[in-house]
């Protein structure tokens, strides 16, 4: 039986309404999705969500992909999306998301899932969506609205100046100069305006200033 649901589902993750379309044949279905349980064919996640065991997994699961089914609407976002990029250096052990609902946190068998909540107005800007092998994919900010998201969710940091602004990001945060310089100034200021933040305004300049620098030296 394991190895023909293997079959009918191509990727590693999935819901419960997959599990029927497979089972539905069975006078039992329920019981029979105890009895994978059991034998470790497959893991419950949370409720209505679930990874194939070890044994039988053609690839690694991707734990973007959950944080966006666990949850949602959501996309990663915030640390996790920070080091995913490469502007942060520690490892990011919990997964971080967004959502246009009220914060969550669910604590797992394959890790710690974390939602913060924002307004429609600012979820619905600066999303990209990843495409993994078995038509797979997950929904993730991109790097200035990652740490735009950082930015707003870290209310217990005060920055009202542009020297302030430099020192949360060189120094709290530790994210290089360069790698700044890189970020997209006018879609920062664009987030800033879904968000109605001046903290984020105050970074769009940042990284403008840090952009031209970097233009009058190459």
């Amino acid at each position: 039986m394991v190895e023909e649901l293997r079959r009918k589902i191509n990727g590693e993750e999935f819901d419960y309404q997959a599990l029927l379309d497979y089972l539905r044949e069975y006078n039992c279905p329920r019981d029979k999705v105890t009895d994978l349980l059991r034998r470790g064919a497959i893991i419950r996640v949370k409720k209505g969500i679930y990874i194939f065991g070890e044994r039988y997994r053609r690839r690694p699961f991707s734990r973007e992909a959950l944080a966006n089914m666990i949850y949602g609407p959501s996309y990663v976002s915030l640390d996790y999306a920070l080091h995913y990029y490469g502007l942060i250096p520690e490892r990011v052990e919990a997964m971080t998301s967004i959502t246009c609902k009220r914060g969550r946190r669910f604590v797992t068998p394959v890790g710690l899932f974390i939602y913060r909540g924002i307004p429609m107005s600012a979820y619905q800007i600066g999303i990209d969506r990843v495409v993994l092998e078995g038509r797979r994919s997950f929904l993730i900010a991109i790097r200035e609205k990652a740490l735009a998201d950082k930015i707003h969710d870290d209310r217990g940091t005060a920055i009202r100046t542009q020297a302030e602004m430099q020192a949360y990001l060189l120094h709290s945060l530790r994210i290089d100069a360069e790698e700044l310089g890189r970020l997209d100034a006018e879609m920062l200021y664009l987030i800033a305006d879904r968000y109605k933040s001046r903290k984020i305004r105050l970074l769009s300049g940042f990284v403008r200033r840090l952009g031209v620098r970097r233009e009058g030296y190459e």
